[in-house]
């Protein structure tokens, strides 16, 4: 095995070369990263030393990661992502968003990215994930880009994932408005997917900012998907659920951000459609706050940032858009659009 502790000569470099080794959401990892720094953790990789915190059997687990190594394949990649024209945001970048240190040990290693990173410098407040089902209502769907366009025009940042359904309807309701939107993606952000929204997820990453903790080149998997949401769940001070069916990985995004400490919203739904129970168990079960409109977005955000959310995310008052989404629910022309569907 190449000794991966030498050839790589720079905390940057090395970030971005464990990021093609190890998978995300890797807390052995995480920790020694924390504890030893990216150096000594190949050094210690590489070694028969013992790992701290590891039994035998566990740290030969770790370590066989590393085997499948080659340093002059890695140091390739990483030539070719920089003549795409992509970028990384490492820990001590000024782009970095700090809501990342939230995640502890599960913190991304690296941020790949295409668009505008300094979109991830505004308040946590500023930011407003929305997800939701993928094979979703004509309902959700306008649901998902009224919010979107209403966010959008209040200069809100609207995150979500680039998926079909929901996700796909708050990106080009963003970018339809003017506003700014981030993709985070669970594959490299070289190969949008899916693929049917290649051109949408184009336009996200030129006029907007599109994000990976996976290498340019990497394939969702469902792991990736999994750690993504916890990412999806971070980087906004409220997680919005349009429609999503009980197991939806939406639903998982959800339950990250309420662990965290962030704020979930749940739109209702026709009691006959599959796509709405997810939002109405989060609602039973108290994870999530009632959301109608844009207005309730506004008062969680609010409740998250203080008696007064208009300084506290420093946005000019007298430009943001009225709200009267109370009293105009988003969904309220359509909410006999709605039909079973079953994930």
């Amino acid at each position: 095995m190449t000794n991966l502790s030498q050839a790589v000569q720079d905390e940057r470099t090395a970030r971005m070369v464990l990021s093609m080794i190890v998978e995300p959401d890797d807390a052995v990892t995480g920790r020694l990263l924390g504890d030893l720094g990216v150096r000594e953790l190949f050094r210690l990789a590489e070694g028969d030393d013992v790992v701290p915190g590891l039994s035998t059997v566990d740290a030969q687990v770790w370590r066989a990661q590393f085997e499948r190594s080659d340093a002059r394949t890695l140091a390739q990649h990483i030539v070719e992502a920089e003549r795409a024209g992509i970028g990384t945001l490492i820990p001590d970048d000024k782009e970095w968003p700090s809501a990342l240190d939230d995640l502890g040990d599960r913190r991304p290693y690296v941020l790949w990215t295409r668009g505008t990173t300094s979109f991830l410098m505004r308040p946590l407040g500023d930011l407003v994930t929305i997800t939701g089902a993928r094979a979703a209502t004509s309902y959700g769907e306008h649901v998902a880009g009224q919010l979107a366009s209403d966010l959008a025009n209040a200069e809100r940042i609207v995150v979500t994932g680039g998926t079909y359904g929901i996700e796909g309807a708050a990106h080009r309701a963003a970018l339809a408005s003017g506003g700014d939107t981030i993709a985070v993606m669970a594959n490299g952000v070289d190969r949008p997917y899916p693929m049917g929204h290649r051109e949408l997820l184009e336009r996200v990453a030129d006029l907007g900012l599109m994000v990976s903790e996976v290498p340019p080149g990497a394939v969702p998997t469902r792991h990736r998907f999994l750690a993504r949401a916890r990412l999806m769940a971070t980087f906004s001070a409220v997680t919005v659920v349009v429609e999503a069916g009980v197991r939806s990985g939406s639903m998982t995004v959800a339950r990250r951000a309420h662990e965290l400490g962030r704020t979930v919203g749940a739109v209702p739904g026709p009691v006959t459609s599959a796509t709405s129970a997810g939002p109405h168990l989060l609602l039973q079960d108290g994870l999530a706050r009632l959301v109608t409109g844009t207005g309730d977005i506004e008062s969680l955000v609010a409740h998250k940032n203080g008696p007064d959310p208009g300084q506290a995310i420093g946005r000019r008052d007298s430009q943001r858009q009225p709200t009267a989404d109370r009293s105009r629910p988003a969904y309220r022309d359509t909410a006999c659009l709605a039909t079973p569907v079953v994930l």
